[in-house]
C-alpha cells in the first residue's frame, strides 16, 4: 500500500494537469492510437482512443479542414474536432491513418516556435504545424493503403517525424530503442507506466529556444511504443499536459538549466499500442 501511494504522489507532482505513458510494437503490430497521460485510466480525458479511418473520425465528431495533396506541407486529409487544433489527424486517400499533427497560435506575445525550429514546424496560416506519419508519406495522397493493409499493419509499419517542408524527407524513428546508438537522441529516465524517455541532443547547457519538440518513448523490450510532443510555451487544450518543472529529473538525465526558468511546458503523449499501462521499467 505504502508503494502504491508512493507512485500516485509521483506521478500527481509530473503531471501540472496531465502528463505520460507508453506500450509495444516491431513485430507486434500497432493496434492503436491514443492521446494524453493521466492519473484516471478511466477517465474520458486520458489515453483517448483517435478514430483510425476518417469515417469514425467523422461518427465520432472530427470535421475534415484538409484534403490530400502532395502541393502542400505535409501529407493526408485533415480532420479536427471542435475547432481543437492540438490534435489533427490525417488520413490517406483510402480514408486510413497517416499520420498526427499538432498547432501552435500564431499570437502577440507568443514567441514560440522561433527560427531554429521553423522546421521541424511548418507555417499554416495563422499556426505552426509539426507532422509525424506512421507509413511513408510518399503513398498517402498517392496510393494510399487497402482495407487489406490496414488490416494487417494496423496504425501503421514505420514512424517518420518531418523535419523539413518536404514530408517525403521525414527521417524514420528506430523500432528497436538499439537502433539509437550512436544517434544524437538522448538517454533519458524510465519511469513506471511510461518507459524509457529519448531526447534529441538534450544536455543540461541546451538552449530551450532550441529543444527539439519530440520524444520518443520504448518500453522494456526496448521496443517503440510511444512518442510525444513536448514544447516550451503554454497551450491551452485537455488534449496537453503540463508537467510540474519539479518532475523533470524523473524523464530528463541532465535537465537543461534554461527549464527552470522557461516557464509552462505543454506535452502530448502519443500512443500506437492498446495495453498503455502494462509496461514497467
Amino acid at each position: 500500500m505504502r508503494i502504491m501511494r508512493c507512485i500516485l504522489f509521483i506521478a500527481m507532482v509530473i503531471s501540472g494537469s496531465h502528463c505520460f505513458l507508453v506500450d509495444t510494437p516491431s513485430q507486434l503490430k500497432w493496434d492503436n492510437l491514443k492521446v494524453t497521460w493521466g492519473l484516471d485510466t478511466h477517465s474520458p480525458n486520458y489515453f483517448s482512443p483517435l478514430p483510425r479511418t476518417v469515417t469514425d473520425a467523422i461518427h465520432a465528431g472530427f470535421k475534415k479542414i484538409g484534403d490530400c495533396s502532395v502541393l502542400a506541407h505535409w501529407r493526408g486529409q485533415r480532420f479536427v474536432k471542435n475547432d481543437d487544433y492540438s490534435l489533427i489527424l490525417l488520413y490517406d486517400i483510402h480514408g486510413f491513418i497517416a499520420g498526427i499533427q499538432t498547432a501552435v497560435p500564431i499570437e502577440t506575445g507568443r514567441n514560440y516556435p522561433n527560427s531554429s525550429l521553423t522546421p521541424p514546424f511548418v507555417r499554416d496560416g495563422h499556426r505552426w504545424v509539426i507532422s509525424a506519419y506512421f507509413v511513408p508519406p510518399s503513398i498517402i495522397c498517392s496510393r494510399g493503403r487497402s482495407q487489406a493493409e490496414f488490416d494487417a499493419e494496423g496504425t501503421g509499419t514505420n514512424l517518420y517525424i518531418q523535419n523539413g517542408t518536404v514530408p517525403e524527407n521525414s527521417f524514420i524513428v528506430p523500432h528497436k530503442e538499439v537502433g539509437l546508438s550512436h544517434s544524437k537522441w538522448v538517454e533519458g529516465h524510465c519511469f513506471f507506466a511510461m518507459g524509457k524517455h529519448f531526447w534529441y541532443d538534450l544536455r543540461a547547457d541546451s538552449d530551450c529556444n532550441a529543444l527539439f519538440p519530440v520524444f520518443l518513448l520504448y518500453n522494456n523490450k526496448g521496443e517503440l511504443t510511444a512518442f510525444g510532443w513536448a514544447m516550451v510555451t503554454n497551450l491551452v487544450s485537455t488534449r496537453y499536459e503540463h508537467p510540474s518543472p519539479i518532475s523533470f529529473g524523473l524523464f530528463i538525465k541532465d535537465v537543461p538549466r534554461c527549464l527552470n526558468v522557461a516557464g509552462v511546458l505543454t506535452t502530448m503523449h502519443i500512443y500506437l499500442t492498446s495495453n498503455v499501462t502494462l509496461d514497467t521499467c
